[in-house]
């Protein structure tokens, strides 16, 4: 029987007061510490307590400008949470409270773009297998997101300075609350990884261009998580034509701009969705991004790297499907060889035969049909980051791919956030990763790579071949599937020649397309 334990944890003085938490099965775990405060718009601040403060429940989590709706769950099992704009607090998962152990720290960055998710939005998030397995702490973050994040207010009053990235600021609190705090929880404030999936790996990489943020990490792993033009264009500009249309919508005017500090987050929502389409069509500035200036330097594969962040090693991937959720309209399996023909060429026409050819050499062993799931997204853009990186030449740069098939709609490729449970070591908490002699195995191979990344920086298991990083030379992949390999700059002619005959992928259009399906 497991072993829970409240009465006997002993209480923590941190720099903010004292945490109560409790034990269960082998480890210590706090739930909803706060590590700063802030008002609307405004940086965060320190934040104190008097007496102690129970954190054995989830902290609130940042709201959501759409409604929550559950769909896909056997593919990506989620959590609903009660939410408050006052949701700076974060988990902890830690076997031990000796803070002489110095055990390294992993620090979760939830997906969701920069507007949407939460730290315990999938099941999958959960810290505490990667605790138990990985021997180190870990961190899950909960900030603020979309226009409570990422609005700039500045052009109004000064006490709004760079409340066009307030998401942001958050993150670098908590960091640095972790930076002051995690010894007393056995971790080692000198060895941080921080990693995030989908919009937490471009707050990775984004995290990686503050300066504030120097010195409060010291790994980084970005999963399917780098920004391109045709994922989401940088914020630039400032908020005056956003804010103004705001005010106007809520029958305000420019002297009224602190009235936006106190009104009902989804009246203020509302107004918001109301009025933005039309500036961004304008190709103005709308927030629910941060904000490039003189704190955030911008993504890297647009500005370029700040030098520091060059010396800090990175993983970058993505995986092979990322945004194919919907099933086929046939099983793959059972097709001849005539009818995969005839459904490449609904796509590629008269280049079905070359693409074929293409796809098959880059991807052996895969179902033809599958080149219509070919990542257009994040693979392309990952190459580009890590061969960025690596022309720094001051770190390790790591690149994977993740093309597994899993036991759904006919053996469907790997989708966005399919990984997740792989690097968490939390596959036995998602049914659809149930996968005889395969799915254990593979998820040892990643998360002791993950792990070794994490407390050397370099991904290193036994279990898998030599992980060579990327350099100006050459592009070592790992493979992440049934058989993992290393294989170099293999997809590069798949792609030109996608790109040579497909119209600019555009994400949204897709998205779109994906919710008509759905509703018809």
């Amino acid at each position: 029987m497991a072993r829970f334990s409240y009465d006997d944890v002993p209480v923590l003085e941190t720099t903010g007061g004292k945490l109560k938490g409790y034990f269960y099965n082998g480890e210590y775990i706090f739930k909803g510490v706060p590590y700063a405060y802030a008002e609307r718009f405004r940086m965060p601040k320190e934040i104190t307590w008097e007496g102690v403060k129970d954190v054995t429940s989830y902290g609130f989590v940042c709201p959501l400008m759409t409604k929550d709706s559950a769909s896909a769950e056997l593919m990506v099992p989620h959590c609903y949470w009660p939410q408050d704009e006052h949701c700076q607090n974060l988990n902890i998962w830690t076997k031990t409270l000796d803070s002489g152990k110095k055990l390294p720290v992993i620090v979760w960055l939830h997906g969701g773009g920069y507007f949407a998710g939460s730290s315990i939005e999938q099941v999958a998030y959960d810290g505490f297998n990667m605790c138990m397995n990985g021997d180190v702490v870990v961190v899950t973050i909960n900030h603020r997101l979309n226009i409570l994040g990422y609005l700039d207010l500045s052009p109004f009053d000064e006490k709004y300075a760079n409340s066009g990235n307030a998401g942001h600021a958050d993150m670098v609190a908590a960091l640095k609350w972790i930076h002051n705090n995690i010894a007393l929880f056995g971790g080692d404030s000198e060895n941080v990884t921080i990693f995030g999936q989908s919009g937490g790996g471009m707050k990775v990489a984004d995290l990686m261009q503050i300066a504030d943020a120097d010195g409060l990490f010291h790994r980084g792993l970005i999963m399917s998580g780098v920004s391109n033009a045709s994922l989401m264009q940088s914020c630039t500009g400032d908020g005056r034509m956003i804010v103004t249309s705001l005010l106007k919508e809520l029958r305000l005017s420019e002297d009224d701009v602190e009235k936006l500090e106190t009104i009902p987050y989804y009246e203020l929502a509302n107004a918001y969705t109301k009025v933005s389409p039309m500036i961004a069509m304008q190709g103005g500035y709308i927030g629910n991004g941060p904000l490039v200036n003189d704190y955030y330097k911008g993504a890297p594969l647009d500005y370029g790297f700040r030098e520091h962040a060059l010396e800090i090693p990175v993983m970058v991937g993505s995986v092979f499907g990322e945004f194919t959720f919907m099933p086929a309209e046939y099983d793959k399996n059972q097709l001849t060889e005539e009818q995969r023909k005839v459904i490449v060429s609904a796509v590629y026409g008269e280049h079905t035969d070359e693409m074929m050819d293409v796809f098959k050499e880059a991807y052996p062993g895969k179902d033809v049909t599958d080149l219509l799931s070919v990542d257009r997204v994040m693979r392309q853009p990952s190459k580009q980051i890590a061969k960025f990186h690596a022309e720094g030449k001051k770190a390790g740069t790591y690149l994977y791919d993740f093309t597994l098939e899993f036991p759904i709609h006919h053996n469907k490729i790997a989708w966005h956030c399919s990984d997740i449970p792989f690097f968490f070591h939390n596959t036995n908490l998602v049914e659809v990763c149930q996968i005889p002699e395969v799915g254990e195995r593979l998820e040892s191979q990643i998360f002791e790579a993950f792990m070794s990344f994490a407390k050397e920086g370099r991904p290193e298991s036994d279990k898998l071949p030599q992980w060579e990083a990327v350099t100006t030379e050459k592009e070592p992949t790992m493979i992440f599937d049934r058989e993992c390999e290393i294989r170099y700059n293999f997809d590069d002619k798949l792609y030109e020649k996608i790109d040579s005959i497909l119209p600019p992928f555009n994400l949204m259009e897709m998205l779109m397309e994906g919710e008509n399906e759905i509703q018809h």
